[in-house]
C-alpha cells in the first residue's frame, strides 16, 4: 500500500490517501483541512477516488469532506451513530466488517467506540496496516471525556479489537506519527491499563 499523509490545522490533524502499486484508484481517509490541496494531489496522481473514509464526526477530520467528495464526484463514508452528528452528507453507511475494496486490496471497517459512539477504525490485512482515527496512538488513547466518548467502550474496544492486531501491524493515527503494535503493547500504558481494568 502506498500511503500519502497530509498534516493540517491547528491540532495537526493527520488525513490519509490511500492507492497501491496499481495507482489506479485511492481512498481519502479524514480530510480534515485542505481539501484543495488533496483534490489536486489526487487529480495530479491520475487516481479515481473511490471515497472518503470518516473514522469520527469531529471537526478536525471531516472539515474537509464536503469538498473532496463533490470536487472528486465520490461518496463520504461514516457510521451511523457519528452520521447522527456529523454536519455533512453522508452516502454510505459503514457497519462492523464490512470490506472496502483498493484495487483489490481488502481494507476492512472495525467498529471502535471509545472516542464517539461510532468510531471506526480501517484494517488493511494485506499490508498489515491499520487507520485507527483517534481510537488509538503510538503512547495513548483517545479522549473519553467528551460528549459520546466512553472509557467503559474504550476499554472493551482496546480489549476486543486493538488487542487482536499483531505486532507486525502498523498504525496510521488521526495525530502524530505511526507505531507498530509492538511499540504500542511496551509504550502506551493508557493502553495497557484499559486491558487490566476490571469492568
Amino acid at each position: 500500500m502506498i500511503i500519502k499523509k497530509f498534516v493540517g490545522g491547528n491540532l495537526q490533524s493527520n488525513c490519509y490517501i490511500i492507492s497501491n502499486r496499481h495507482k489506479k484508484s485511492c481512498f481519502i481517509i479524514d480530510p480534515g483541512y485542505e481539501p484543495d490541496r488533496i483534490v489536486s494531489y489526487v487529480n495530479d496522481s491520475g487516481f479515481k477516488a473511490e471515497g472518503v473514509i470518516l473514522t469520527h464526526h469531529h471537526h478536525d477530520h471531516v472539515g474537509g469532506a464536503l469538498k473532496v467528495s463533490e470536487k472528486l464526484e465520490c461518496p463520504v463514508m461514516m457510521s451511523f451513530e457519528d452520521s447522527l452528528i456529523y454536519n455533512g452528507t453522508v452516502h454510505r453507511i459503514l457497519e462492523d466488517g464490512d470490506v472496502l475494496e483498493l484495487d483489490g486490496e481488502k481494507l476492512i471497517i472495525r467498529a471502535t467506540p471509545g472516542h464517539t459512539k461510532g468510531s471506526v477504525c480501517i484494517e488493511a490485512p494485506q499490508s498489515r496496516i491499520v487507520f485507527t482515527g483517534d481510537t488509538i496512538f503510538d503512547t495513548d488513547l483517545g479522549r473519553t471525556d467528551l460528549a459520546d466518548g466512553s472509557e467503559t467502550d474504550m476499554a472493551l474496544t482496546c480489549r476486543n479489537v486493538v488487542a487482536m492486531w499483531p505486532d507486525s501491524y502498523t498504525i496510521y493515527p488521526g495525530h502524530d506519527q505511526s507505531a507498530t503494535m509492538k511499540t504500542v503493547r511496551k509504550y502506551n500504558e493508557e493502553f495497557l491499563t484499559m486491558l487490566e481494568e476490571r469492568l
